[in-house]
């Protein structure tokens, strides 16, 4: 099983949208979430990014909610 982080927000749809996909894939995933985690925020900056979501699936970055990368990397 792949081994995913999500970064996410509270007031982001798309993250709402791409963990209910993960959930429903059965993908289990740890949530750091920028509004409620400063070492969250931090991370992802430092990752060069400043939205979310994010996703690492096995240290793979995928920025936005790309179904279809996310079904390539969770299916090797």
């Amino acid at each position: 099983m792949a081994n995913v982080v999500i970064f996410t927000s509270n007031t982001c749809p798309y993250c709402v949208a791409a963990k209910d996909y993960l959930q429903e894939k059965g993908v289990p995933f740890t949530e750091k979430n920028i509004q409620t985690d400063k070492d969250a925020r931090k991370e992802l900056m430092s990752m060069g990014h400043m939205g979310v979501p994010v996703l690492l699936i096995d240290g793979e970055e995928i920025v936005g909610f790309d179904k279809p990368r996310i079904d390539q990397l969770i299916d090797k």
